[in-house]
């Protein structure tokens, strides 16, 4: 599910259409960004040579831009953005994808925590082996950017946690002063809800490991429910699908779960793969992805499946998910890592990059990657996007929601 793109450094200047639009001269746009009105592609004609027909993973780049780079199809993305926005690289890790998923921001310390790929391309880990889990200190980033005019290449380091941490692959918070992850497990290790003390030596409490004796499958990502100490969690067939867990025993389902009562329920099925989770700042809508359509090393990708988030009202009393629609379909890859800013923008990682919805589920913009990014934060510096073996931040206006439980 990982597409290699070659290292670019700084954002590419590209010029604004004004053929395709009328008012797109009256647009001032972040240098670099590219401006694209959808009516001057609503229709192409049966010549069109660009027709995205054998892989979804490459991305609708009608303007032939050199990623990475700011697309923006309705001018309310300029309110996310901001007027001096980019994109630049800020850490690597060429030939290991270490900035796989469950990125944790700690403004506290400035640093974001993440864990690498579990069991996909470049991430060896294994049945045999476990993932890792590293922290980025930002203050390092916004240090060495200011003394650069392009990329930099910031240190990643490692965590040595526990051996009951097995294959990380979601996370948020902070969650009463720690970091909250899902592991999926690996073998016959079970998958868990667990903490881990942000400062070493990284202690580590689990708090789920089970639903009453039955292991899950392989929980993928998790959040807080905004304004109350429960979580929700999803719980996919990845494990089985990239060879590192057994066969699934549930069904691929989502979860509440009250540390403080011990308490865990399903509050939502009938997905093929559910994936990303994320919530509206007052509690009252949920987010979850359905990435079916990438069915892992045993069914390869299938565009016809699921590539969807679907969007829910959340019951008051039981805090159940009810009234399921969908919000949007991700026209590159899957939506995968998915999270809200103060406006209740929705962004998720995609095949091409970072796609962001208005609140009514109209696509007013990417961030360009050009390859598969499967998680991103908001931090002070900005959005920070992980794209597997390289990092990218992006120095946006918006500002993400409050993810933490006090």
């Amino acid at each position: 599910m990982v597409v290699s793109v070659p290292t670019v450094l700084t954002i590419a200047i590209a010029v604004a259409s004004t053929t395709t639009a009328a008012n797109s001269s009256n647009l001032t746009l972040p240098s670099g960004a590219v401006y694209i009105n959808p009516l001057g592609y609503n229709v192409v004609g049966a010549n069109y040579t660009q027709w995205r027909t054998n892989n979804s993973l490459v991305g609708f780049n009608p303007t032939n831009t050199t990623p990475p780079f700011i697309q923006v199809f309705d001018p309310s993305f300029l309110n996310v953005t901001g007027a001096n926005a980019t994109i630049r690289l800020v850490a690597s890790h060429p030939g290991f994808s270490v900035a796989h998923e469950a990125p944790i921001y700690v403004p506290d310390l400035n640093i974001v925590y993440f864990s690498s790929n579990d069991g996909g391309p470049l991430g060896y880990s294994s049945w045999y082996n476990n993932s890792v889990v590293s922290m980025l200190n930002m203050t390092a980033v916004d240090n060495a950017l200011a003394s650069a005019s392009g990329g930099v290449d910031v240190q990643i380091k490692t965590l040595n946690l526990s051996d009951t941490v097995q294959m990380v692959n979601g996370g948020t918070g902070p969650y009463k002063g720690n970091l909250l992850f899902v592991t999926s497990g690996r073998a016959l290790l079970p998958p868990s809800v667990v903490l881990v003390n942000p400062d070493p030596p990284f202690n580590t409490t689990v708090l789920l490991d089970n639903f009453y004796g039955r292991q899950f499958n392989s929980l993928n990502d998790i959040k807080i429910l905004p304004g109350t100490d429960i979580v929700f969690f999803t719980d996919p067939t990845y494990g089985w699908l990239l060879g590192f867990r057994p066969e699934p025993m549930l069904p691929s389902q989502v979860y509440r779960f009250n540390p403080s009562t011990g308490q865990v329920q399903v509050v939502a099925d009938q997905f093929v793969n559910p994936n990303g989770i994320a919530f509206t700042p007052d509690g009252k809508t949920a987010f979850v992805t359905d990435t079916g359509a990438a069915g892992g090393l045993k069914l390869g990708f299938n565009q016809t499946r699921p590539a969807t988030i679907y969007q829910y009202d959340i019951d008051p009393v039981t805090q159940s998910f009810a009234n399921r629609r969908v919000f949007a379909y991700s026209d590159s890859g899957i939506p995968d890592g998915i999270q809200l800013d103060t406006n209740k923008n929705v962004y998720s990682a995609c095949g091409d990059g970072i796609h962001v919805w208005n609140s009514g589920g109209t696509l007013i913009g990417k961030f360009f990657i050009n390859s598969t990014t499967h998680e991103l934060i908001f931090t002070n510096s900005g959005l920070l996007i992980l794209d597997e073996e390289r990092i990218y931040l992006a120095n946006v206006k918006a500002q993400g929601i409050d993810l933490s439980a006090h």
